[in-house]
């Protein structure tokens, strides 16, 4: 059973292999094993972050585990999920739009039972090790950038390293709005969002705020979304480097499906699914 139906993963294979690096054989004699083509490799990254399984678990006798993790280091150093993620974001807004009037911030506690460079104590898991991912989402939920920080962080700091991953869409609206939910009540937070001339609106501490009567039930949703990897809920790498690529690969899937639920609506193309996504 494919991790993921073709209408999304072939057209991120398409543009993946656009921005792979290229590979020169520098073998004196030219006589070593054949080199495993891209498409496998990223075929069984693709298992791992939706199954959640072990590089070892998915290898077989088309891909070891090694070459796992050195493409997968290869990629991380050509930073292939970085541009493919500006890419998809660009491609929605052009053909969907992004909705960035309304946009929220939000932190997703899950398990990191390794430890590693961005792993801390869980303040919801008696103290085991986890990982915190803050994310900011458009009004209608499309990632558009996220943090990974240890799990004993707390929300409101990561709110200014979350924001400046906007920066990487150019000009935002004049009168944009970011929804926060009570973890976030504080003046200091206010004044985060002054200085960046946003407007906050914020659920106060100690009175009940239903989240479906507010414009933060996106960003909700995009966490149950992202939970969906299996290889985010249950973190087994180590290295900052390689959550964050994970993270974005994520996010890229995400965004890559919603455009093409969106897009089987408004377009027409020659492979498009029969049935909506």
């Amino acid at each position: 059973m494919p991790a993921l139906p073709s209408c999304i993963i072939e057209p991120i294979w398409d543009q993946v292999s656009d921005l792979l690096p290229d590979h020169t054989d520098n073998h004196p004699l030219g006589c070593h094993r054949p080199r495993i083509p891209d498409r496998i490799v990223f075929d069984k990254l693709v298992q791992v972050l939706v199954f959640g399984c072990a590089y070892e678990r998915i290898a077989d006798a088309t891909c070891s585990a090694t070459t796992l993790r050195r493409r997968r280091d290869t990629w991380i150093a050509a930073g292939v999920m970085d541009r493919l993620q500006a890419i998809v974001l660009a491609a929605y807004d052009r053909m969907i739009g992004l909705e960035l009037a309304d946009i929220a911030v939000d932190g997703c506690i899950t398990k990191a039972p390794c430890g590693g460079e961005v792993a801390g104590r869980s303040p919801v898991d008696r103290g085991k090790q986890g990982l915190k991912r803050s994310t900011v989402v458009d009004a209608v939920g499309i990632p558009l950038g996220t943090v990974a920080a240890p799990a004993n962080r707390h929300d409101s700091p990561l709110l200014e390293a979350t924001l400046d991953t906007l920066d990487t869409l150019g000009s935002l609206p004049a009168d944009l709005t970011v929804h926060l939910d009570r973890g976030y009540d504080s003046d200091l937070t206010r004044a985060r969002l002054e200085r960046r001339g946003l407007h906050g609106e914020i659920a106060r501490k100690g009175q009940p705020a239903p989240i479906a009567a507010s414009q933060r039930w996106p960003i909700e949703r995009t966490n149950a979304w992202t939970n969906a990897h299996k290889k985010l809920v249950w973190c087994t790498e180590r290295r900052a480097a390689v959550i964050v690529f994970w993270l974005a690969f994520s996010a890229i899937i995400v965004i890559v499906r919603r455009l093409v639920r969106k897009g089987w609506v408004r377009y027409r193309w020659d492979d498009r699914p029969a049935r909506k996504p």
